[in-house]
């Protein structure tokens, strides 16, 4: 099982501003230096509380292709990109020059959006968000993978689009969702599929792994070839969080059994999302890694 970790690249994940890049690029080297497989990057222009407060987040194509230039082994993905933000065209002809400068390392993960205050501030278009993903799909899909696309849909057209230069490898595509559709368009187009935010196991992740699993049968793919990939938030002790968000913040032997009920349950990727975003916490990771050398990052 892989294990990663969410870059700090929002203000709730630094010390009261916004981290600078001096700080994700230490960050992201940091794990790479721990022996993690992954690092990720959320895609948010802003996040805005529901007392209405605005906290900046950096963007995240930037940050993934200054990582990508700066690190040499871990792989680098979005989790995940939102479509609404970017025509599926440019998003399929960044994702190939962000996996050259990685040298093969991008992981392109996909979502439909969710937050009203930045469609609302920078006038996307709210409606049928689900529906414009899927064509979205139907373009990036096509055109990672070499071939020419045309497209006439509601919300997306390309006439015999093509990528120059084409991606020089099988860009894996991962998308992110849990209700019906959501599952069915994974099913139907990705690599890899991730569900989040969890703390140890649960029934939840249970019915999700069982609605992934019949949908990929819907679709005549074969379950063991998708990757599954779970978001768990793990919070170092003494960290305050609210009483009804999902997290671990147990010792460091209790997160090394917590990682291996992951693996237990055939999970492909586990991408860490640490509270707070910082190197030390990061070698907490890496300490409970070590008690476990069976689940150690890569294996």
């Amino acid at each position: 099982m892989k294990i990663g970790v969410i870059l700090p690249a929002a203000e709730a994940d630094g010390p009261g501003e916004t981290p600078g890049w001096p700080a994700i690029r230490s960050f992201a080297r940091a794990a790479e230096a721990q022996g993690l497989d992954s690092v990720w990057m959320f895609d948010h222009l802003f996040d805005q509380t529901d007392a209405g407060s605005i906290q900046g987040m950096h963007e995240a194509w930037t940050i993934v292709s200054a990582v990508a230039a700066s690190t040499e082994r871990v792989e680098i993905g979005t989790l995940v990109l939102c479509t609404s933000f970017r025509s599926p065209g440019l998003t399929a002809k960044m994702a190939v020059s962000a996996d050259e400068v990685s040298a093969g390392r991008v992981i392109l993960g996909l979502g439909a959006g969710w937050h009203d205050p930045e469609y609302d501030a920078f006038g996307f278009p709210k409606d049928h968000r689900v529906a414009r993903f899927e064509e979205s799909l139907r373009i990036i899909t096509p055109l990672l993978r070499g071939e020419r696309v045309t497209v006439t849909g509601r919300y997306h057209r390309t006439r015999d689009a093509r990528l120059f230069p084409p991606a020089c490898r099988t860009i894996p595509i991962l998308v992110a969702g849990e209700g019906p559709r959501m599952l069915r368009l994974a099913a139907r187009h990705a690599d890899a599929w991730n569900t989040a935010w969890y703390g140890v196991p649960d029934d939840r992740l249970a019915r999700q792994l069982a609605a992934l699993n019949e949908a990929l049968e819907d679709e005549g793919r074969d379950p063991g070839r998708m990757a599954k990939t779970v978001g768990m938030v793990v919070r170092d002790p003494g960290v305050d969080a609210p009483a009804e968000e999902n997290g671990f913040a147990g010792s460091v032997e209790e997160l090394a059994d917590a990682i291996e009920a992951y693996a237990r349950l055939g999970i492909d990727h586990l991408i860490v999302l640490l509270q707070p975003m910082t190197e030390p916490s990061l070698d907490r990771l890496g300490a409970a890694l070590q008690r476990r050398p069976d689940l150690e990052a890569g294996s």
